[in-house]
């Protein structure tokens, strides 16, 4: 009788995530793209819309260099469950963001006074 090797007690392979340049790069990143939504505001470069826009679009260059340089999210050899369980968290994410803009707005309508 064969006896199998227990999946639990086999070691577990070292994976080398970042370097120390990795890491360097991507705060460099990160202050790079926090002071340009800052300077974007403060010297109002646009205006409106336009100025959001670009604020949210920096704000998620910022998040996607976090996830890649920080959390190491592309880098494993199958990175196939942590993109889905991210997905995931981002749907639920997005549900409760606009469900409550959507409620709040709901009750702003129903509980003004009319004019």
């Amino acid at each position: 009788m064969m006896h199998s090797e227990d999946p639990l007690s086999a070691k577990p392979q070292h994976v080398e995530y970042g370097t120390l340049k990795d890491y360097a790069v991507g705060f460099g990143l990160s202050i790079f793209l926090t002071l340009a939504a800052y300077f974007l505001v403060l010297k109002q470069v646009f205006s409106g819309a336009l100025l959001d826009v670009s604020v949210a679009l920096l704000g998620l260059v910022q998040a996607a260099t976090q996830l890649v340089f920080f959390l190491h999210m592309m880098k494993e050899p199958r990175p196939r469950w942590n993109i889905v369980l991210f997905l995931f968290m981002l749907m639920v994410l997005m549900i409760i963001v606009f469900g409550s803009l959507w409620i709040m707005n709901n009750l702003n309508y129903n509980l003004m006074e009319p004019m």
